[in-house]
């Protein structure tokens, strides 16, 4: 009989395999596989691996129904595993992590915890283990619990978990807690930043549930059978892709908190937190279907959880209903920020393509002409994409840097390239490519003009100037700052709803740095007023529109932040 190894490693060899006939070799490994035991985790990781693989792109409806079976039989093989003294600590990397009859340790935040305990309040719990943080409890806890200052104030061996489960009774101590925060008198944003300062350890039991990484897959209609081979690279072209609009629809209310609940469960079992992914908003959910069993949702942020001046997307790929990516695009103007994510397990698949659908739709919902990819995704402090030579992988789409050392060394390397057959680049090199953003311009775009942009230098010369002028007092800058900007635009603060002014007061400190700004136009005032608003409204989408209609506002900003 072939070894357990050499079986696990024709299959991975195979599951790209969609030539005539393979489906059938597919079908009779998995059934070998299925027999056999599995004595360790890690062959049983990459058994799971390839068997969703397998799930999200399937040779026929025999080897998917044969891959869902296998699945829903993790929870009793990981069950065995433990009951043999396996050591299970090998499940809890992010690369392997959420496989069904696991349990998930992290100090999740407060919104998160939250939504794990509204959904499986009995698989949820505060673990006290290495817990060292008690002076945080001693500050927070005692405005919860009756007559606890009295021991807390004073005390050095205070038994917080002993007054916890005295005030708690049968509702568990996390639960009890997560109550006593949602009841208080303070913004959700203070919540927040309350609950995060206690530094909980919540563990969570997956058990069968359809949450874990093995099950959080939905059915579809209609599967896309792989009997091609799969895409590569070399035949994605950016510039044909972006060219083509897509269908998108706008999804009902309740539809949309599916799909929140849904990327919630696909970030968490990752143990990774997005902004957008954890605090999206259910009522912007937009879902586009570019083919080959693709389906690609977006949506905003609510309005209290907006950014001060960039306008925010996130969202994720469903591959025959598997969750295989998650996507962020920040915009201001005609630029976005995209950051990308293929999971580990699927990106034998056809990822260039499936980045190639995302910027489509981003670029098209926001109207966006340079398109630009933070170093980190490039490699810059992240070894792993500088293993994977993910610096070429944006480059072979027609990626270009923006600083010009990086250019001046990317010309060398192509050389190198083009002059030695078989030349790879080293990991060093990687790095030096890796130390800056590089662009994506679309036709029309001004090339160049973003480049040297950054939204955080913008923030520093507002700082400097708070330094400067106010001394260093945020309340009084932004006071003064506001009243400047509601008189020149004619606007009564009084009218203005909590969003509308808090959009205000990020437009004031900003063109508190622009002298000229009193001289504006009578139109390009009320054009930054409608900017305002929009920052407010239903969802930013016009707002990002309004702006590109803006080019003095953009000149502005763009010297201020360059």
């Amino acid at each position: 009989m072939p070894t357990l190894d050499r079986l696990l490693a024709r299959l991975e060899q195979e599951k790209t395999n969609f030539s005539r006939g393979n489906a059938a070799l597919i079908l009779r490994l998995l059934a070998v596989l299925g027999r056999r035991q599995f004595r360790d985790p890690q062959t049983l990781i990459r058994f799971h691996d390839a068997l969703l693989f397998i799930r999200a792109y399937p040779h026929n409806a025999a080897v998917l129904r044969q891959a869902e079976r296998l699945l829903a039989s993790f929870v009793e093989r990981v069950e065995r595993l433990r009951a043999a003294g396996a050591d299970m600590s090998e499940f809890d990397p992010e690369q392997v992590s959420g496989i069904a009859g696991t349990t998930m340790q992290d100090t999740w935040n407060y919104d998160v915890v939250r939504w794990l305990a509204r959904l499986f309040p009995r698989n949820v719990a505060i673990d006290w283990t290495d817990y060292d943080q008690e002076g945080r409890l001693a500050a927070t806890l005692p405005r919860f619990i009756p007559l606890l200052a009295d021991d807390a104030d004073v005390e050095a061996d205070v038994p917080f978990r002993e007054w916890l489960r005295a005030a708690s009774g049968r509702r568990g101590a996390l639960l009890w807690l997560l109550e006593r925060f949602e009841r208080l008198p303070i913004s959700e944003r203070e919540k927040a930043e309350l609950y995060n300062s206690l530094g909980l350890t919540v563990s969570w039991k997956l058990g069968n549930l359809r949450a874990s990484r093995t099950r959080n897959w939905r059915p579809v209609r209609q599967t896309f059978y792989h009997r091609n081979p799969l895409l590569r690279r070399s035949e994605v072209s950016l510039e044909k892709e972006l060219a083509v609009p897509l269908p998108v629809r706008r999804l009902s209310r309740r539809e949309g908190e599916a799909v929140m609940d849904l990327i919630r469960e696909i970030m968490v079992v990752r143990y990774r937190e997005l902004y957008g992914t954890t605090l999206g908003d259910s009522s912007s959910v937009v879902e586009a279907r570019p083919g080959r069993g693709t389906q690609i949702y977006l949506w905003g942020l609510p309005r209290e959880r907006r950014l001060p001046l960039r306008a925010y997307l996130a969202g994720f790929t469903l591959k025959n209903g598997v969750p295989i990516n998650y996507i962020e695009g920040i915009s201001l103007f005609e630029w976005m920020e995209v950051g990308f994510n293929t999971f580990y397990t699927y990106r034998d698949g056809e990822s260039a393509w499936h980045y190639a659908q995302a910027l489509r739709l981003l670029s098209q919902l926001h109207r966006v002409r340079c398109i630009s990819v933070y170093p980190y995704q490039l490699g810059d402090q992240n070894e792993e994409a500088i293993a994977s030579g993910a610096f070429w992988f944006y480059r072979k789409l027609g990626f270009r840097p923006g600083r010009p050392e990086v250019r001046r060394l990317l010309a060398r390397e192509e050389e190198k390239i083009a002059a030695r057959p078989g030349y790879r680049t080293s990991a060093a090199t990687l790095r030096k490519l890796a130390a800056g953003h590089v662009f994506y311009e679309l036709p029309g775009a001004e090339v160049g003009a973003w480049d040297r942009f950054r939204v955080r230098n913008l923030g520093f010369r507002v700082n400097r100037y708070m330094a400067a002028r106010f001394a260093g007092d945020p309340e009084k800058m932004r006071r003064a700052s506001t009243a400047r900007l509601a008189r020149a635009l004619g606007v009564d603060l009084s009218r203005l709803s909590q969003p509308e002014r808090a959009a205000l007061e990020d437009f004031a400190v900003v063109l508190a740095l622009a002298p000229d700004f009193p001289r504006w136009p009578a139109e390009e005032k009320r054009k930054l007023a409608a900017i305002i608003r929009a920052k407010a409204g239903a969802d930013e989408t016009r707002y990002v529109r309004l702006l590109q209609e803006h080019p003095r506002l953009r000149s502005a900003m763009l010297r201020l932040g360059s």
